[in-house]
């Protein structure tokens, strides 16, 4: 198959200058309807991925990614976002963009284009086999990415990718490739947009689907969340009190002796 960067064809839409707010607003929702079909189209991909993470963990290894601009804040704020949420160690999922953190804010000139960097850059966090590397770059093409993977390759690290374009370099580098493929942007080439919200969306599913798999998860509740802020630990006591038939204030002591909704519960049922 010809490669085809279908991220940076032409968009649908002419003249976005001369629409009305309405007409922009309801053509960019239109396209953005369409994201979670082509993500569906992925799902045996992400399945895939999925449990070989869950596999590599058990083994105590941990999850990264790498991205640059657009891609990499996807990955950072995915990969934040587990500590608060599962009550996993920091270090668990990583979020590595090029050009470093400050990137996360401010564009780095070239650093996306630095083939060797991101090599560099993981093993920084002593990069091991028990391991395993997702790039992300919506077009496929990103040397950062592509790099890294190839490196990560050659000393045996399992890689995988998420890509917009089918058939793509990155996707052809990584050994479990995920291609969702969204299409043309509304704003031609402006892959933050449903790129971007494509990548959110599988970023979501793997962390998620992955920290349920290894029990961070009961029933439908977050019951190793960390418990940083008033509104998190007033849900955290509403768990207990949907666990165990005690009062608000009783279940609020119960938490703040054990510090989390899974240990204030399994403590009381062994009174």
């Amino acid at each position: 198959m010809t490669f085809t960067k279908t991220t940076e064809q032409s968009s649908k839409y002419e003249h976005l200058e001369k629409m009305s707010v309405l007409d922009l607003l309801n053509n960019i929702n239109n396209e953005d309807k369409t994201v979670p079909f082509a993500v569906e189209k992925a799902l045996p991909q992400i399945e895939v991925l999925v449990t070989q993470i869950v596999a590599k963990m058990k083994l105590g290894g941990r999850l990264f990614y790498i991205g640059a601009g657009t891609s990499g804040r996807l990955g950072v704020v995915d990969a934040s976002e587990c500590p608060p949420t599962f009550g996993v160690p920091f270090d668990l999922v990583n979020g590595i963009i090029a050009g470093g953190d400050k990137a996360i804010r401010r564009a780095v000139e070239n650093a996306e284009d630095d083939a060797s960097q991101a090599w560099i850059d993981l093993q920084e966090h002593n990069i091991n086999e028990n391991d395993i590397v997702v790039g992300i770059a919506a077009s496929g093409t990103t040397p950062y990415v592509i790099g890294g993977l190839k490196a990560c390759n050659e000393n045996n690290i399992t890689t995988a990718s998420i890509s917009c374009n089918a058939e793509s370099p990155l996707s052809k580098t990584a050994k479990f490739p995920i291609d969702v493929v969204v299409g043309p942007e509304f704003v031609t080439g402006s892959s933050r947009m449903k790129a971007g919200t494509a990548q959110k969306l599988v970023l979501n599913m793997i962390s998620t689907a992955t920290m349920i798999q290894l029990g961070k998860v009961k029933g439908n509740k977050m019951v190793d969340m960390q418990l940083s802020n008033s509104k998190l630990v007033d849900r955290g006591v509403k768990m207990i009190m949907g666990e165990i038939p005690v009062s608000y204030s009783a279940a609020a002591e119960l938490l703040a002796e054990y510090g989390s909704v899974r240990k204030a519960v399994a403590n009381y049922k062994g009174h």
